[in-house]
């Protein structure tokens, strides 16, 4: 279920209801509108039209945090998940367990946590961040170049923007279903009086076990009947089957018994029931149209009696009122009055009933007035509209609340009907208010409901937090299908007092439900009950729209009935395509069993009365607790002190400062009575002691608490539980997460303590470092924990509180230097056994560069945190006066402390300090110099200015730090890093340093020509190649802003240092193209961007001299293998552009690797695009191309061949090849190019049998042959390889067929005799014919026997068996084979009959161009076959085989002729067919006199005409059917078969059935631009068109003989864009703009005519 914003609906709703109801007087703004529209689009300041929010997820969804921190959300992400959230280890609390070992406190692991230097880029080309030089001595170190100026160190308890992805508190666990299981009820025993609720369950249900034994029990259904359906209000009232209502108190007495003894029980069952605002009054509607009124304190006789209409008033009615035998299901009372109601019934009708004042009920009189519906017996509406069926799906008035209001006297009553929601007033008068369509937003096909609930306008004890007013809205709630649409109705007054308040009725939400909705109630003010047609009972919110609670009501069996489907039967089985949402099912009538009041549900079933009461949020506490579930009753409490759970539903407050003093009592004492309670349980039963609970426990506390504000509590009593009983470890891994989040900073020492000693017990020293160095310094104890720091080894959180309490930088650094002392001993390293293998040692030495990282730039080590500008100011200045004061100190100051780099020597050399970093890592200090030196603070600004006054104030270390800058600081490093002292492995990165940042900070740093000379010297000499990079990008920054003068003896060094991008700048600069060129194809990184370089470099636009141009060529004549190893497309490509002479040199040179000449060749000879060549390829590399095609795609040489001139091609030179590799086809195309014809068939037929041979040998070898399918594949190669060189024979025969007939046609010869003798082309086709026979005999015997081999053979005694050894299939073979013969016969057969064709033409000429070149070539082949073969037995098969295909080709030939002949009948009888149709006139006045001359008033005595000449048709039949009729009055008109009225047809009007297809019409139909659809035939009754032109005469009415006084005008002439004119009347026209046609001749014979209007 969702909240939906709906779309607008234009619905047309009870139109055709409404129509006959003019009783209602429509307002101003009476219209059908929609309330979606209203809901999207008001814009009044008390409408909330945004109000609807989307449903609250499903378990699972995270929801989204309000705030900025991440445990401020804590418990919604609790409340909110389903389920917990574990981590690897099993752990609750989902903190991922480190190693044991303390080393992962220390060293930083770039896989599982950040690395010491991170990876944030400060320069391109970075790579993965190593250390710097070959490993030393106990230094687990991976080896060099880690690009130390591109990273940026980082700690590993870095804390960025985003917080740790620690896992916070463990998810909520699934709390208990509110979800009452339908399967399970089921299974109840039936007899089962009452089923329990669950404890937390928001509804608690109660049955009215005495109500349901007096209204339900046997006795009380043959007395009263079975309850049909319930009323609520201060009494509870059943009516019965038998007309009966029964009216009990809330004790469950039954205070009487209306209708016995009286004529309500006479009128069938209670079908409704309504009582008074005052309780005192109760009317009951019954199945047969009744309504009776009982006054409870005389309920013997009815107060008030309304009838349905009697059957004489049916007809001619002069009263409204219900029909008789029309059920009244809906039923209610106006306002406070006894005497006014309005009824519905399920017809779709309803009406007001008011009675006049009298004495009793004979001295009333009542007046019913219909508002709503059309009377069965009602005629259509005048439209002529469909009348759909109807009914009232819902019904209800307003009813009272407990404020006077202006809609009180109204008299509001909401109608529901399929397809409207209307509201209209009673009193004074009959109005609309306001109608809404049906939603649009209905799916189609979805179950037809309806359902409707007023609530009344109430006064607030409080006042309303959206309005402010102290007085609620009049609200009204109502449903079709699944959609849920709330209104508010407001009051305007009027300008006048003594008039009604008009009103508005905007809605305000809407919601969206999974299926249909069959009955709403108002529970409270804002809380709505929702029951679906699966009788699921869903809670509701009214101004959110969230739904807070949904359970199954199925177990209670609700008492339903089916009202409304026998009479929209017709509407829903109908699908209508304009609104299919109709087109479903309708739903059975629940709202009659459904009620609510006074914040309790009545739910009526099948066998008894149910009443449900909303717990409120004590109760559910309470109920929580003493089922034992201490942890959720701590979570249920703090929902509701957050406002995050269902608030209205539990009776809490809006208002939060309400809500928190309410609840807040209650979850502290929660929480000490759970606390008390399990350990308590714990302690007294310690031996079955399951302490798994206590985690979950300590979460929910830990969340609760932060909640409400109040951590003290944790530390004051919660932990002292947990400590007393040994568990504090639960304690404590709940607290870590919200240390970490530093939502938690302020914690106890003593709880400080505990913490050290459990984490360090358990190995988790990093885990530890990490919730000291987020907690609050100023509440520590610093000397314990900076004594438990030191213990420990934990370096990250002594460094954090050194600086942040006491704001002592160099105390930690000094630590830290403590430790590399060891390990330097008299300037180099020296390291003892024990320090050797101690990773935690070398990992804390370590850490030193990101302490330096992160104090130079400012920041708090090691959470990353920005420092305040004052005390990094300080920070700075201290520490850049430790490493450049050039001597040791004593610190602090006073002390005597004072620490030596070298113990064994008495006097400490200059620098000591930065000396000692730098021989213990050189590469890792310059990357955090290289961060520092982008800090402001090294600037020669005027904030560092220090004058005498100030300088006595400060203290001698910041005085000395503020004049440190950049130009000092690489002095001192130059002065140090010599290479005396220090190693190239180590200068080199002094080297990097300076290159890099000289020309960033230009305006800083001065340093001369030789020493930048020297840095770059020593670039090119680096020590690794794993440095190369690394080298050639710093001198590349050096080179940015320093020119070296002797750049030419560089080059030499830029070579042998690999420094190609600098080699390619230099050398681009000065214009040596070859050398660049010569560059990039020694360059390993860069060769491909060769081919680039070199079109840049040859391309006209670039201006080369010819020297240059020369180097160029040079450097590619020398490079051309590696060029064509790169790419040969693109090396092809490149060659050709700008030197196609070098082709020859090329391919020589990968003479060696014939696949690279390939693909060069074939990028040349057959590009993908053109390339712009200047001349043909030469024939040698074509020849070659193709030799190298033969090996390499022998599949496309014909083709190729096909492509290129024959004459460039030797013959001699690519025949060896083209045999060698069995490329025959192609070498046969060129034969006959040469003029070879006979050499070319001739080779051709020994290639076929070489192939003959090989399928030979295949069938002889079968038995060796170990694979069958192999065997199989190999035969059909050999046989699709020779129907291949079939097809090739017969493009040669007919290709030499075509070359004589066309040297034939061109000379005359005198005819000759036919020869006997056969021509060079016939001997061709004799040739192939002959030798495809031969091989086809000669296979086929070997098939055969083949074949013969795999029959079964006898086995003995046994029977019979198969030969499948080596199975065949012979059948698929003989099948290909066949084949050839037939293809060459069908070849021949096309050949001769085409030229047969043209030997009219060409007379007397030779070879096929007579009528017996096929038989004369057969007998020729049968010649040379008995002589080959005396027995032509053998070739009996294969004759046969073609003369069959012969006769299958014609049988196929002569079907589809006959299949053609039959459609070309149907078109053309289809065409016939529609031209006899006729064209259908566009009006029926003559176009020119505007007579009417067809069609209704036409004058001329038409149907007298038709008369006559159906009298005339009749005759001329009668004359043709009778014999011995005289045949001199046949002739006499000189028409066969026509009588007297044929004559006079044809002489008045050219009419009759036959029609003149004349040539000439014939062409003029032809020749007009006219087109017929013939889809109309109205004229027919005057008679059809006569011609085919583009007009037809048709019959008029002036030409009716009997009306001789008339003027004839002659006949009708329709044209062929459908205008119509008399034939006088066009002729008149056309005779003043000059002669068109003919104007002579019959009608529609010698005469064309254009139309004035169309032309």
């Amino acid at each position: 279920m969702s909240s939906s914003l709906p779309r607008g609906d234009n619905g047309q709703g009870d139109v055709q209801t409404m129509a006959d109801a003019p009783e209602l007087a429509p307002t101003a703004d009476d219209q059908s509108s929609s309330d979606g529209d209203t809901i999207r689009g008001g814009r009044d300041e008390d409408h909330i039209a945004d109000i609807l929010e989307e449903e609250p997820p499903s378990p699972g969804t995270p929801i989204p945090p309000e705030g900025a921190g991440t445990v401020a959300n804590r418990y919604r992400e609790l409340v909110h998940a389903e389920q917990e959230t574990h981590s690897e280890d099993g752990s609750t609390d989902g903190i991922p367990r480190r190693a044991g070992s303390p080393i992962d406190s220390l060293l930083s692991v770039q896989d599982g946590s950040p690395s010491i230097l991170g990876s944030v880029l400060s320069s391109p080309g970075s790579s993965v961040l190593l250390p710097s030089r070959a490993p030393r001595p106990g230094m687990s170190s991976p080896t060099p170049s880690f690009r130390p100026f591109d990273q940026r160190f980082q700690s590993r308890i870095f804390s960025p923007s985003v917080h740790s992805p620690r896992s916070s508190s463990p998810a909520y666990l699934t709390g208990h279903s509110r979800t009452v299981s339908v399967a399970s009820q089921f299974l109840l025993d039936s007899s089962e009086t009452e089923i329990p609720s669950p404890p937390w369950e928001v509804v608690q249900w109660t049955k009215l076990m005495k109500l349901n034994g007096q209204a339900f029990s046997e006795a009380a259904r043959r007395s009263f009947g079975s309850p049909t359906c319930l009323a609520v209000s201060a009494s509870i009232v059943l009516g019965t089957s038998k007309g009966i209502m029964l009216v009990f108190d809330y004790n469950q007495n039954l205070k009487m018994i209306i209708g016995p003894g009286t004529k309500a029980v006479e009128s069938g069952s209670i079908t409704s029931i309504a009582i008074s605002a005052d309780h005192t009054t109760i009317a009951g509607g019954h199945a047969n149209g009744n309504i009776f009124t009982w006054d409870t304190t005389r309920p013997a006789k009815p107060f008030l009696s309304i009838p349905h209409l009697d059957p004489s008033q049916l007809h001619g009615r002069t009263l409204d009122g219900h029909f008789p035998n029309v059920a009244i299901i809906h039923l209610g009372f106006l306002a406070t009055r006894h005497t006014a109601l309005v009824s519905a019934d399920d017809h779709g009708m309803a009406f007001s009933h008011l009675a006049t004042r009298g004495t009793g009920a004979l001295g009333r009189r009542v007046e019913t007035t219909r508002i709503l519906g059309r009377y069965p017996d009602s005629k259509s509406p005048p439209s002529g509209k469909i009348v759909k069926p109807s009914t009232v799906l819902a019904f209800a008035s307003l009813p009272l609340g407990n404020v006077e209001m202006a809609t009180d006297s109204m008299g509001l009553t909401t109608i529901l009907t399929p397809y409207m929601m209307v509201i209209v007033s009673t009193t004074p008068i009959a109005q609309t208010h306001h109608k809404s369509a049906r939603p649009k937003e209905i799916a189609a096909h979805s179950p037809m409901t309806g359902c409707l609930a007023w609530f009344p306008a109430v006064k607030l004890k409080v006042a309303d937090p959206v309005t402010g007013s102290q007085i609620s809205k009049v609200k009204l709630v109502y449903c079709w299908s699944n959609i849920l649409t709330v209104l508010d109705v407001h009051e305007i007054p009027a300008e006048n007092s003594d008039k009604p308040p008009s009103l508005k009725i905007r809605a305000r939400s809407r919601w969206q439900c999974e299926e249909a909705i069959v009955a709403v109630q108002w529970l409270s003010r804002s809380v709505l009950t929702v029951l679906t047609i699966s009788q699921r009972l869903i809670v509701l919110e009214d101004r959110s729209m969230r739904m807070t609670e949904a359970f199954d009501l199925i177990h209670r069996y609700i008492y339903h009935v089916d009202l409304f489907s026998n009479h929209l039967h017709s509407l829903v089985e109908q699908l209508d395509e304009e609104d299919p949402s109709m087109h479903g099912v309708v739903a059975d009538a629940f709202y009659m069993s459904f009620k609510a009041y006074r914040g309790r549900l009545f739910l009526l079933g099948f066998n008894d009365v149910s009443v449900g009461a909303l717990s409120n949020w004590a109760d559910r506490l309470y109920a929580l607790v003493k089922n034992g579930d201490y942890v959720g009753a701590i979570r249920l409490a703090t929902s509701y002190y957050t406002g995050d759970t269902n608030k209205l539903t539990v009776g809490l407050p809006e208002d939060p400062d309400s809500r928190h003093s309410m609840v807040l009592d209650k979850l502290m004492g929660v929480m000490r009575a759970s606390l008390e309670y399990v350990f308590n349980q714990r302690r007294s039963n310690m031996a079955s002691a399951d302490d798994s609970h206590l985690q979950e426990l300590a979460e929910t506390c830990f969340v609760a608490c932060q909640s409400v504000g109040d951590v003290d509590f944790l530390f004051d009593e919660m932990f002292e539980w947990y400590e007393d009983a040994g568990v504090e470890s639960f304690f404590l891994e709940t607290l870590e997460p919200y240390v970490i989040d530093k939502t938690i900073t302020s914690i106890p020492a003593v709880v400080v303590k505990a913490m050290v000693t459990y984490y360090v017990s358990k190995g988790w020293e990093s885990r530890l470092e990490e919730m000291i160095c987020h907690m609050d310094t100023t509440t520590l104890d610093l000397d314990q924990l900076t004594l438990l720091c030191k213990q420990h080894s934990l370096y990250d959180a002594l460094i954090y509180v050194w600086n942040q309490a006491l704001s002592d930088f160099i105390t930690p650094l000094l630590d830290l230097l403590s430790l590399l002392v060891p390990l330097m001993q008299n300037g180099d390293y020296s390291v003892s056994g024990d320090v050797m293998g101690n990773d935690v040692y070398w990992g804390n030495a370590f850490k030193i560069f990101p302490y330096l990282s992160y104090v130079f730039t400012g920041r708090v080590y090691p959470t990353g945190e920005e420092v305040p500008e004052d005390v990094s100011q300080k920070a700075k200045s201290e520490l850049y006066w430790f490493l450049f004061s050039g001597k040791s100190i004593t610190w602090p100051k006073g002390s005597n402390k004072r620490l030596l780099t070298k113990s064994t020597q008495s006097q400490e050399p200059s620098f000591p300090y930065l000396r000692m970093i730098l021989k213990f890592d050189a590469p890792r200090f310059l990357s955090a110099l290289n961060e520092a030196f982008e800090d402001s603070f090294l600037n020669d600004s005027p904030e560092k200015q220090v004058d005498g006054s100030q300088s006595q104030d400060l203290p001698e270390e910041q005085v000395f730090g503020l004049t440190v800058d950049r130009q000092y600081i690489i002095s001192i490093l130059m002065e140090i890093m010599n290479p005396t002292d220090f190693t190239s492995d180590d200068t080199i990165y002094l080297d990097m340093f300076i290159a890099r940042n000289l020309p960033k900070y230009q305006q800083y740093l001065i340093l001369p020509s030789s020493t930048l000379s020297r840095v770059l010297v020593g670039l090119c000499k680096y020590p690794g190649e794993d440095l190369a990079d690394d080298a050639q990008l710093s001198a590349e920054y050096l080179l940015s802003s320093y020119q070296p003068p002797d750049i030419p003896d560089l080059i030499p060094l830029f070579k042998s240092a690999g420094f190609y991008r600098i080699l390619k700048r230099i050398y681009k600069a000065s214009k040596q193209y070859g050398k660049l060129v010569q560059t990039y194809f020694e360059d390993p990184e860069d060769r491909e961007a060769v081919f680039n370089c070199i079109d840049v470099c040859l391309r006209p636009q670039t201006g080369l001299s010819r020297r240059q141009i020369q180097d160029v060529h040079q450097v590619l004549k020398e490079n051309s293998e590696e060029l064509v190893d790169l790419d040969p497309a693109l090396a092809a490509k490149t060659v050709a552009t700008h030197a196609p002479e070098f082709h020859p040199h090329v391919l020589d040179s990968v003479s060696s690797q014939p696949g690279l000449q390939y693909t060069y060749l074939k990028t040349i000879l057959e590009p993908e695009k053109a390339l712009s060549l200047d001349r043909t390829p030469d024939r040698e590399l074509v020849e070659q191309y193709l030799r190298l095609m033969c090996r390499f795609d022998p599949s496309h040489v014909s083709d190729y061949v096909g492509l290129v001139q024959s004459t460039n091609l030797r013959l001699e030179a690519l025949l060896p090849t083209m045999e060698e590799t069995g490329v025959i086809d192609a070498a046969v195309i060129l034969m006959a190019r040469e003029g070879q014809v006979q050499e070319a068939m001739s080779r051709l037929i020994k290639h076929m049998g070489t192939l003959e041979s090989a399928l030979q040998g295949l069938l002889a070898g079968v038995e060796s042959q170990s694979n069958p399918m192999d065997l199989q594949e190999s035969a059909e190669e050999l046989m699709q390889a020779l129907q291949k060189y079939t097809f090739v024979g017969i493009w040669l025969c007919q290709g030499q067929t075509k070359t004589v007939r066309d040297a034939n046609a061109v000379r005359r010869r005198q005819k000759e005799p036919a020869k006997s003798t056969l021509s060079a082309d016939e001997n061709l086709w004799l040739d192939l014919i002959d030798a495809s026979a031969q091989i086809t005999r000669r296979l086929s015997a070997a098939l055969q026997t083949r074949s013969d081999e795999a029959r079964p053979v006898a086995n003995g005694d046994s029977g019979q068996r198969m030969d499948t050894s080596h199975p065949l299939d012979t059948t698929k073979l003989l099948g290909l084979l066949r084949g050839l013969v037939q293809n060459a016969f069908t070849a021949l057969l096309t050949s001769t009959s085409t030229s047969s064709s043209s030997s009219a033409i060409v007379k007397g000429t030779t070879g096929l161009g007579t009528n017996f070149a096929f038989l004369r070539i057969l007998r020729a082949f049968l010649t040379r076959a008995a002589a080959t073969s005396p027995n032509l037995a053998d070739l009996r098969a294969v004759l046969s085989s073609i003369f069959s295909a012969y006769a299958y080709e014609e049988s196929i030939l002569n079907l589809s002729n006959r299949l053609l002949e039959r459609s070309l009948f149907v078109s053309v009888s289809q065409a016939v067919r529609l031209r006899q149709r006729g064209w259908r006139p566009r009006g029926s006045t003559c176009e020119a006199c505007g007579r009417r001359i067809w069609g209704p008033g036409v004058a001329g005595n038409v149907f007298e005409a038709w008369e006559e000449r159906q009298a005339a048709e009749e005759k001329r039949k009668l004359t043709i059917s009778i014999p011995g009729i005289d045949s001199g009055k046949r002739g006499k008109n000189g028409m066969n078969g026509f009588g007297d009225g044929a004559e006079e047809d044809y002489n008045g009007n050219g009419k009759g059935k036959g029609k003149d297809m004349s040539p000439r019409l014939e062409q003029e139909q032809d020749r007009d631009t006219i087109e017929t659809n013939g889809d109309d035939a109205d004229l027919r009754a005057h008679e059809p068109v006569t011609g085919g032109g583009a007009f037809g005469f048709l019959d008029g009415p002036m030409t009716s003989p009997r009306k001789r006084d008339q003027t004839p005008l002659g006949p009708l002439v329709v044209l062929a864009c459908r205008h119509i004119y008399h034939q006088s009347c066009l002729d008149a026209i056309q005779a003043k703009g000059g002669p068109v046609g003919d104007a002579g001749g019959r009608y529609g014979k010698d005469r064309e005519y254009r139309c004035p209007i169309d032309g």
